[in-house]
């Protein structure tokens, strides 16, 4: 066995079993054992399935899955044409007994995102939780439904004080 199984598939460069990413341009490395030799472990299987074109440029929101399982079911849907992705929790949702549950963003590089989002689509899974970004109009309905129900118990108080006069 060959003592730096993985290489990078842009500039072939051969690294050991500790790398995951090629310095010099940053493409996911490769395994390059013998044909007949499987991968080492999942991760280095992972990366030679990944299409090195569509791993350039900053992340970015691609999905949302309501849970962990439901993220990763969309994560191979997009490592099987060759889209490198990673997820992340949403923000609010920090739960440290609970990592499994809770919403997860799906991020691809920019070079992949509208692969990405036409594969989703047609999977029927394309972007379908807000953007995180998106909360002003959630805590405007929330102080609105405040005000009503502090109003409420305001005229409440007030018909009690009068019944008992």
């Amino acid at each position: 066995m060959a003592t730096q199984p993985l290489a990078c598939p842009q500039c072939a460069r051969r690294f050991s079993l500790e790398e995951q990413f090629c310095p010099d341009d940053g493409t996911p490395l490769v395994y390059v054992g013998n044909k007949g030799e499987q991968p080492i472990t999942e991760p280095h299987e992972r990366a030679a399935r990944v299409n090195p074109e569509y791993a350039k440029g900053e992340l970015v929101r691609v999905a949302g899955g309501r849970n962990l399982a439901e993220a990763e079911l969309i994560q191979g849907i997009l490592l099987d044409q060759g889209i490198p992705s990673v997820q992340r929790r949403q923000r609010g949702f920090d739960v440290p007994d609970f990592l499994a549950a809770g919403p997860r963003d799906i991020l691809v590089p920019q070079a992949a995102a509208q692969e990405a989002l036409a594969l989703l689509t047609d999977a029927e899974m394309g972007p379908q939780l807000p953007d995180p970004g998106d909360d002003r109009g959630r805590a405007a309905r929330l102080a609105l439904g405040m005000l009503i129900a502090l109003a409420a118990a305001a005229v409440f108080i007030w018909v009690m004080l009068q019944l008992i006069d």
